[in-house]
């Protein structure tokens, strides 16, 4: 892959709805094949809605289900992101995102960081991913990081040692903090802080979807955009409407990046590893 068109669904999926939230899904996926793009990414929890509370368990779905198989079939056509609860063979029930390709789910990323604070409460009904793994894409080396875990600078700091050039986060945030003239919210500006922040130093490209809409009384705030390696913004979507942002990413920024700023080529994982096992060996006395 050198050059690679992108679409990111800022998105307003109905809470609990499945029937209505997969066919929001093909109607975009239509428009995103008919406006050039190879990948298609949907925000957290995408199928499903995010408050989901006492009805978590009535929309969760084994990876065999027959409901995703519409979605099998689609990614015949263009690459997908999408967010759903995921109930294991165990009937654990997990906040993940699926990556599908040429008719099969190619990647799972089960949640690892359940924000529970606040209005957040997934830590009640969810249960916690372990894993921070990349993937091979036909936009390259990839991880799926969703919300929650991009506020954990370890968590990318693995995916980019495990070999990521693409930082794919579907988020669900919701407005938070004051509003300033002019400006939006508080959490909003961090996230676009932390976007640019770890495309510059991971030296890749953040793709980040967020949803709109309102929800249990929360506003969510959209600003899906896509950042280089560089650290400057590709496209930016706008706030608090649904839209699908389409960009265009080229490999050749990840190698120039890395040439210019050799920072991975640096990176001393050991001392890492030493240090990290030292602490832990320190805060358990």
């Amino acid at each position: 892959m050198s050059r690679y068109t992108i679409a990111l669904a800022q998105m307003n999926p109905a809470l609990g709805d499945l029937e209505r939230n997969l066919a929001l899904h093909e109607k975009t996926a239509e428009e995103a094949i008919g406006r050039g793009a190879g990948l298609l990414i949907c925000p957290e929890l995408s199928l499903t809605g995010y408050f989901l509370k006492d009805i978590v368990s009535s929309v969760a779905l084994p990876l065999a289900s027959p409901i995703l198989d519409r979605l099998r079939d689609l990614s015949r056509r263009i690459d997908l992101v999408v967010g759903l609860v995921e109930e294991s063979p165990e009937h654990l029930l997990y906040n993940a995102a699926l990556y599908l390709s040429r008719g099969e789910i190619r990647h799972v990323h089960r949640k690892v960081y359940l924000p529970t604070y606040g209005i957040f409460d997934e830590q009640r009904y969810l249960a916690e991913g372990s894993r921070i793994r990349t993937f091979q894409a036909d936009i390259g080396r990839s991880a799926i990081l969703i919300c929650e875990d991009m506020w954990h600078p370890s968590v990318a700091c693995i995916a980019s040692l495990d070999g990521m050039d693409i930082l794919i986060s579907p988020s669900a945030s919701p407005g938070r903090g004051g509003l300033e003239e002019g400006r939006t919210f508080a959490n909003a500006r961090a996230w676009e802080t932390i976007n640019r922040a770890y495309a510059q130093l991971f030296t890749c490209y953040v793709l980040y979807a967020n949803r709109v809409g309102y929800e249990d009384g929360a506003c969510f705030w959209g600003g899906s955009e896509v950042i280089a390696p560089s650290g400057e913004p590709v496209a930016k979507a706008e706030y608090l409407s649904e839209q699908i942002l389409i960009a265009e990413i080229d490999s050749a920024e990840v190698r120039r990046a890395r040439i210019v700023n050799p920072l991975l080529r640096d990176e001393r994982m050991d001392v890492t590893l030493r240090e990290l096992e030292r602490v832990k060996r320190e805060v358990a006395r």
